[in-house]
């Protein structure tokens, strides 16, 4: 049972616990034990204890460490480290497990004894993935970069945002939010708050929208300098939210959604205190860490694996890369290089994604060097997508996400020496030490309620992408499975109570490919006969603009122009309000414009025009310059004049 009586030796006044101390498997254990009990426990080598501890027989080191008990026990093996770690919340775990749950207990002591009789081979193995350096790992470096990065990413987001707002959902905007939720209270009823979660229910004025966004943007400075961290995430994801849920189709993407979510888990890392400190960094709570984990492997995994249940053909014989460069919303002008690749390489591209997003995912609790290996190339897909695509904030924030799976041990070899010896991190979590006992708890359980509806999102988002003909037999039953005993009615439930907060999602981009590139082209006439184009500063029109980089900023009627055109019916009650704002000569939504062919005074006639787009090859750029071709397709509309006469 692992448990010895004691004589009459001399005993410690606390527990301490024995180990093999010329075994770099044990030390590197022992280190993340003492992290984990602070003073509660005493450890010390065994060839430290010489004749102290007679008790203390050479058979017991053969069940591995021996922990010596003041009350006079001597326990060994499993049983032992499961007590020394009862002092924290895991440790409770396994130690009730251990003795409460029916066949726990054995398997526990065999798997020990197992590890304890090949423990020089565990260390070697150990050295290899995890390092020389037996140290546990921390990770206050790593959140202070992590939260910095997040405010940056929230100070593009607001900023871009404000650029555009009146022209979106202003007064004179295409989809004005005053209509939106007036529209909500007639046919939602009382309900209307709970589904639409917004400030903008006390106005939707222009100068209130200025105020939403500019707070939002004084939110994200502060987090970046570190100033009241958690009052300033809450304000940022509220204030998102709201803005969120009025920008209607303009602010239906998903890294929306993944800005939301991501403001919401950080709350758990950020420090408790109100003033900044980069000296002595405090340590994130163990909580903080997990779900910030969580939803770094929810994003990447269903990424990937989202792209093979649904039976999307490019992405089963490999071929998706041939024509996604130029088929994606915004591409780069690397976009139109990295198209000219030849086929075998587009190929072995896409096969290498897979093994990015649903491998290393896996690879997030490894042992220190795996877990490095991991984050460097799931950055380096980052790098890649946003070098051949504009995909907005979205390439930093999955990036930002990334940074927890290095520690400070590695992060403080890569700052210059001189600031490396200035920075410390505290020796234990700091929300291990401060802050009522009841306050921990509830974060631990709001954690906790997290996990749990973020696990029913992702089964719920395999489940609904599942093509069941495209997908092996296996799969189907393994999901239905799940559908029906994990996520279920209660699962659905809570999923329904939370969707309209928007914020604990399923993700995936791109499981559907478009084989070509349909583009609405916005032409306006005074006459009817000569027709000039509006033109949109990122999206595709003159065939001989480069295609640019937008730097972070999201142009989102570019973008929503993109999904347009691959469903004009489903646009068509926001196109039309675009055309009536053309014809009105609306400044703002005039400003979300390039080229406006009526400066002066608007047009008399508007017209949505379909053509094709493709990229063009080396000898043809060479020789005309053009970076597109693109053929006349058909009218989208015949004319619209004001007032639709």
């Amino acid at each position: 049972m692992g448990t010895v009586s004691g004589g009459s030796a001399a005993w410690p006044h606390r527990p301490l616990l024995i180990y093999d101390g010329r075994c770099g498997f044990c030390r590197r254990q022992v280190a993340r034990w003492r992290d984990r009990t602070g003073e509660r426990v005493e450890y010390a080598p065994s060839h430290e204890i010489g004749s102290r501890y007679p008790q203390v027989t050479p058979e017991m080191f053969d069940r591995g460490v021996v922990l010596l008990m003041p009350g006079g026990d001597v326990l060994t093996g499993a049983l032992a480290v499961f007590t020394a770690l009862r002092h924290s919340p895991a440790g409770r775990c396994t130690l009730w497990a251990y003795r409460r749950v029916p066949g726990f207990a054995p398997v526990a002591e065999s798997l020990y004894r197992f590890t304890a009789r090949h423990r020089h081979a565990a260390s070697t193995v150990s050295r290899l993935l995890a390092g020389p350096d037996p140290t546990p790992d921390t990770y206050g470096l790593a959140t202070w970069i992590l939260l910095r990065l997040l405010g940056v990413t929230f100070l593009i987001a607001f900023t871009s945002l404000w650029t555009q707002i009146h022209g979106l959902v202003g007064d004179d905007g295409i989809l004005p939010a005053v209509d939106y939720l007036a529209w909500a209270r007639e046919n939602i009823g009382p309900a209307c708050y709970r589904a639409l979660p917004t400030v903008c229910w006390l106005s939707t004025d222009g100068a209130f929208l200025d105020v939403l966004c500019g707070a939002g943007v004084l939110s994200a400075v502060l987090l970046i300098v570190g100033v009241v961290p958690i009052p300033a995430l809450a304000l940022l994801w509220a204030l998102y939210l709201s803005l969120s849920v009025v920008g209607q189709t303009f602010m239906n993407f998903q890294w929306d959604s993944l800005l939301l979510e991501t403001g919401l888990v950080a709350m758990f890392l950020a420090p408790t205190r109100w003033r900044p400190a980069f000296r002595v960094l405090p340590r994130p709570a163990a909580a903080g860490i997990i779900v910030v984990r969580l939803l770094l492997f929810k994003l990447m995994f269903l990424s990937g694996v989202t792209k093979l249940l649904s039976g999307e053909p490019a992405w089963r014989d490999l071929s998706a890369l041939d024509i996604h460069y130029q088929t994606q919303p915004l591409p780069s002008w690397i976009g139109w290089y990295a198209h000219q690749l030849p086929g075998w390489f587009q190929r072995a591209s896409v096969a290498n994604m897979y093994v990015i997003e649903i491998g290393l995912p896996l690879l997030i609790v490894a042992p220190r060097r795996v877990r490095h290996g991991a984050a460097c190339g799931l950055l380096l897909l980052q790098l890649l997508i946003a070098a051949t695509g504009n995909y907005c904030f979205f390439n930093l924030l999955a990036a930002t996400l990334c940074v927890l799976l290095l520690d400070d041990q590695l992060l403080r070899r890569l700052l210059p020496r001189g600031l490396r010896d200035r920075i410390s991190v505290q020796a234990r979590p700091v929300h291990d030490r401060t802050g009522p006992r009841v306050l921990r708890y509830a974060a631990n359980t709001a954690a906790a309620a997290i996990v749990v509806i973020s696990a029913c999102a992702f089964l719920r988002e395999m489940a609904r992408t599942m093509r069941r003909p495209a997908v092996p037999a296996a799969v189907v039953t393994i999901l239905d499975f799940a559908g029906r005993h994990l996520l279920g009615t209660v699962g659905n439930d809570l999923l329904a109570l939370t969707d309209p907060l928007r914020t604990i999602n399923g993700y995936g981009l791109f499981r559907i490919m478009t084989p070509e590139r349909p583009e609405i082209i916005i032409e306006a006439s005074d006459d009817g006969v000569v027709w000039s184009e509006y033109g949109l500063p990122f999206k595709p029109g003159d065939v001989q603009q480069r295609p640019r980089f937008t730097a972070g900023h999201q142009p989102r009627l570019d973008w929503q122009m993109w999904f347009a055109a691959l469903n004009p019916d489903r646009a068509a009650y926001w196109l039309g309000n675009l055309a009536d704002r053309l014809l009105e000569g609306s400044p703002a939504v005039l400003d979300l414009f390039a080229e406006n062919p009526f400066p002066g005074r608007p047009p008399r006639y508007v017209r949505f025009v379909y053509y094709r787009y493709e990229f063009t090859d080396m000898a043809t750029k060479r020789r005309t310059g053009h970076w597109w071709r693109r053929e006349w397709v058909r009218p989208l509309t015949s004319p619209i004049s004001r007032g639709h006469e």
